[in-house]
C-alpha cells in the first residue's frame, strides 16, 4: 500500500513538472513536444538581465538521413543558442542541448531538429513574428531592435524577408488615386492606391511620366486598363496629360480639397496686398484684415449676422458679417475675389457641376491672383467638373502620405529605398 502511494506521488510530481515545462514553452511560443525544459534562471551580462531557458531536444531517430541505414546510435549533445520573443521588454534566450546521432554504416553524423527553431539560425520564428508586429506600428528599426533584443540589421533582414511586393495586382481597382511623396533624401516617388478600399496599389521610385506609363502599360493589358472608371489627382498638370493614354475610359477628377486650397490662397494673396497698402496699422480696416482673416475663408451661410461678439485684434463688439463687410469695403478686387471664392465653395459643397461650369464661363478677369486660379481650372475644365460629379477624393492617399511622413520622422529618415518601400507596405496591411 505504501509502495502504491509512493508510485502515485512520483507520477503526480512528473505531471506537475511536465505541466510547468509546457507552460514555459507556451509562454515563449514554442509548441514542439520534443523539447524538454531542464532549468530556467536569470543571467546578468553588461548590465542587462536576460532570462535563460535551458532545454533538451531529443527524439528517437531510426534511419540515417544520408544512407537510410538503421545503424544509428546516440552520440552525445551539442549546445545551441536561440533568441526567443522578449517578455515585458526583457530578452529571453534558449540554450538547447540537441541530441547528436552517429551512423555506423556511412560514418555521418546528424542532429535533432525542431519546427520551432530555425535551422542554422539563432532567431526563432517567434522573434520574427514579434518584429513584424512592431514594424506595423510604424516604430523605428532601433526601437524594434531594443524591444526584441536583436540587432537593427536583423530587423531589416526580417522585414525584407517577410514583405513580398507583387510584380502586379491580380486585378486593377476600378477607381484609383494618384499622388507623390518625398522618399529618400530630396527624391520624390509616385504612389497609387485604391479609391474604394484605400489599399496600396504601387509605389514607384520615380514620379516621371515615362516611369508611370511604363509601369501600367507593361504590367497590365489594354483590356484591364480600359476597365478603370476614374482617377483622382491633385492639380499636378503632369498626371492629367497622360491618364487617358494609360486608361482610355477613365474620368480624370481633380481633388476638391486642392481646388478650394488654390482659390483660398488666391483670396489670401489679395487680402495681403490690401493689408500691405495700409499705412495706418492702428486703423480698424488693418486690424480686421490682420486678425480676422479666417472669417473671409468661412462659408458665407455660416457667418453670424445677428449676434455681436467680442473680436480680438479689433477689440470691438460686432457681428461676423459686419467684420467681413468692413474688410471688403475699400477694395473692389478683394470683394470680387471673395465673391468668386464663395460661389466656388458653394458649388463644391452642394456638388453643383452646372453652377461650377457657369462660374468659369462667366468669370471676368480683374487682374488679381484669382485670375490665375480660374485660368488653371479652365485648362482642366472636365477634370474640375468631375470633382462635383464624382464622390471620390484624394483623402485616402493623403492619409497614407501622413503615415509615411510619421514613419520617416520616427525613423529619422531612410537611406535605402527598398527598405523604405517595404516598411510602407507593412503599415498599409
Amino acid at each position: 500500500m505504501l509502495r502504491l502511494n509512493h508510485h502515485k506521488s512520483i507520477e503526480s510530481e512528473e505531471n506537475i513538472v511536465s505541466l510547468i515545462n509546457d507552460s514555459i514553452l507556451k509562454l515563449v511560443k514554442i509548441t514542439d513536444t520534443n523539447l524538454h525544459v531542464l532549468d530556467s534562471y536569470s543571467e546578468r551580462k553588461r548590465g542587462v538581465v536576460t532570462l535563460i531557458i535551458e532545454a533538451k531536444l531529443s527524439y528517437p531517430l531510426t534511419h540515417c538521413p544520408h544512407c537510410h541505414s538503421e545503424a544509428l546510435i546516440k552520440n552525445g549533445y551539442r549546445l545551441a543558442h536561440a533568441k526567443l520573443p522578449s517578455i515585458n521588454g526583457d530578452p529571453v534566450r534558449l540554450r538547447v542541448h540537441k541530441q547528436r546521432y552517429l551512423c555506423h554504416h556511412c560514418g555521418h553524423t546528424c542532429g535533432a531538429r525542431s519546427n520551432s527553431l530555425s535551422f542554422n539560425h539563432t532567431l526563432t520564428p517567434g522573434v520574427a513574428q514579434q518584429t513584424i508586429k512592431l514594424a506595423k506600428l510604424s516604430l523605428a528599426g532601433t526601437t524594434i531592435a531594443t524591444l526584441t533584443g536583436i540587432s537593427n540589421t536583423s530587423v531589416t533582414r526580417i522585414i525584407n524577408a517577410e514583405v513580398h511586393r507583387p510584380y502586379r495586382l491580380k486585378k486593377l481597382p476600378e477607381n484609383l488615386c494618384f499622388d507623390e511623396f518625398r522618399s529618400t533624401g530630396n527624391h520624390m516617388s509616385f504612389i497609387c492606391c485604391d479609391a474604394d478600399s484605400h489599399r496600396l496599389v504601387v509605389t514607384l521610385p520615380g514620379r516621371l511620366s515615362n516611369d508611370i506609363i511604363d509601369y501600367f502599360t507593361s504590367r497590365y493589358s489594354l483590356t484591364e486598363r480600359q476597365a478603370i472608371k476614374s482617377v483622382v489627382v491633385d492639380l499636378n498638370a503632369q498626371y492629367c496629360s497622360f491618364i487617358h493614354r494609360i486608361f482610355p475610359n477613365a474620368k480624370t477628377c481633380i481633388d476638391r480639397f486642392h481646388i478650394v486650397q488654390l482659390v483660398s490662397r488666391a483670396l489670401d494673396t489679395e487680402r495681403l496686398r490690401v493689408l500691405h497698402d495700409i499705412d495706418d496699422h492702428k486703423s480698424r480696416l488693418y486690424k480686421v484684415l490682420k486678425s480676422q482673416w479666417k472669417l473671409l475663408h468661412k462659408d458665407q451661410s455660416e457667418l453670424n449676422a445677428s449676434k455681436p461678439v467680442f473680436l480680438r485684434g479689433i477689440n470691438e463688439y460686432m457681428t461676423q458679417q459686419n467684420a467681413v463687410d468692413l474688410a471688403l469695403s475699400t477694395d473692389t478686387q478683394l470683394a470680387n475675389a471673395y465673391q468668386t471664392y464663395q460661389k466656388l465653395l458653394t458649388a463644391i459643397r452642394h456638388r453643383q457641376a452646372k453652377n461650377f461650369g457657369k462660374l468659369f464661363n462667366t468669370y471676368q478677369p480683374t487682374h488679381s491672383a484669382m485670375d490665375t486660379a480660374i485660368t488653371t481650372f479652365k485648362k482642366n475644365y472636365e477634370a474640375v467638373l468631375n470633382s462635383c460629379r464624382l464622390s471620390y477624393s484624394n483623402g485616402p492617399i493623403e492619409g497614407i502620405n501622413r503615415k509615411i511622413k510619421t514613419l520617416k520622422r520616427i525613423g529619422y529618415g531612410f537611406r535605402n529605398l527598398t527598405n523604405f518601400f517595404n516598411r510602407i507596405a507593412l503599415i498599409r496591411e
